[in-house]
């Protein structure tokens, strides 16, 4: 219930709260939130932030606050929005993906800094170690690279006769594509498929790469993880669609979307790990003693409704170890 101000009439005289003493209390606390995408699709994600935010006793617009900047895909306008955030009176930023990570972190060294990332935090420079950041940075690690290979060895007992494979990957995030491309090639040998990479930073390079499948005709399509590509998993999933091309991704929320297959760990859940911590530093804990989380649950998603159009019959072994099936 929300505290209300009385006003006292007596003998025709209102008394109200002294000024002063409305003064005295205290300042509502402001989130900065630094995204790559966009409000229109990061909303699932954002929900289950505020939802960990929620656990640790911190409702938006009740007892605090959040500022949003989001770079709509345009990853060059980070370092500006971060500086932004900085100047205002934020307590928390929090930065989802290597890119507003990286930038958060240039543009503050005292600011707490709440990520979540798929690579190595160590390896990208975020964080000293795991177990003690050390900085002004911590967070959730979900590892969008370490399970490419697995992906892809889920990818072929759905399709056994997929030899050829394209891998769709962003180069401007130069980090996770260079491990992706790594992963996936080791992982592609060792069960003699070929690979094709192709890059897209934009939704018109996106087509472009679709258009490719008209003279190419690959087997199979894997779409490598990217905050970039999650934004447009409805383009994605359409064009695979429409090529009848199996895909796999890194998210679940590709499969919701019409995709054919995820597996990897739950960005929404990742998410709300974030806003629990977010929380715990607002109550007075220091991100260099907080350790980074690391994803444990791994989830198979699989949409039967899609493998049905594109003539394929799912295995009874993935049937039984998915964690769901989208009928």
């Amino acid at each position: 219930m929300k505290r209300r101000e009385f006003i006292t009439l007596f003998g025709g005289a209102a008394v109200a709260w002294p000024i002063g003493a409305r003064a005295q209390q205290p300042a509502m606390p402001v989130i900065g939130f630094l995204d790559t995408r966009s409000v229109e699709t990061t909303r699932e994600q954002v929900a289950a932030f505020k939802r960990g935010l929620a656990e640790t006793g911190f409702i938006e617009d009740r007892n605090v606050a959040i500022e949003y900047r989001w770079a709509d895909n345009q990853t060059d306008r980070l370092t500006a929005l971060a500086s932004d955030l900085v100047r205002q009176r934020i307590a928390v930023i929090v930065a989802p993906g290597p890119p507003s990570a990286l930038a958060a972190k240039a543009a503050t060294t005292k600011i707490p800094i709440v990520f979540t990332v798929g690579e190595d935090p160590v390896g990208l420079g975020l964080v000293a170690s795991l177990a003690r950041p050390g900085g002004n940075l911590t967070g959730i690690n979900w590892f969008g690279t370490e399970v490419t290979g697995k992906r892809l060895e889920l990818l072929r007992e759905l399709v056994p006769a997929a030899a050829r494979v394209v891998l769709l990957v962003q180069p401007s995030n130069v980090n996770i594509t260079e491990l992706t491309v790594r992963n996936v090639e080791t992982a592609a040998r060792a069960i003699g498929v070929q690979v094709q990479v192709l890059n897209a930073d934009t939704s018109r390079e996106i087509d472009a790469a679709f258009a490719t499948f008209d003279r190419e005709r690959p087997d199979a399509l894997f779409v490598g993880s990217s905050g970039f590509f999650n934004a447009r998993r409805v383009q994605l999933a359409q064009w695979a669609t429409y090529y009848r091309v199996p895909a796999t991704y890194s998210d679940r929320l590709y499969v919701e979307a019409g995709g054919l297959m995820s597996y990897g760990t739950s960005l929404i859940e990742a998410y709300r790990e974030v806003g629990t911590y977010t929380g715990r530093i607002l109550k007075g804990a220091s991100p260099a003693d907080l350790p980074v989380l690391q994803a444990t649950k791994f989830e198979l998603v699989i949409n039967h409704q899609t493998a049905r159009m594109l003539g394929l019959i799912v295995p009874p072994s993935l049937l039984a170890t998915a964690e769901e099936v989208i009928e």
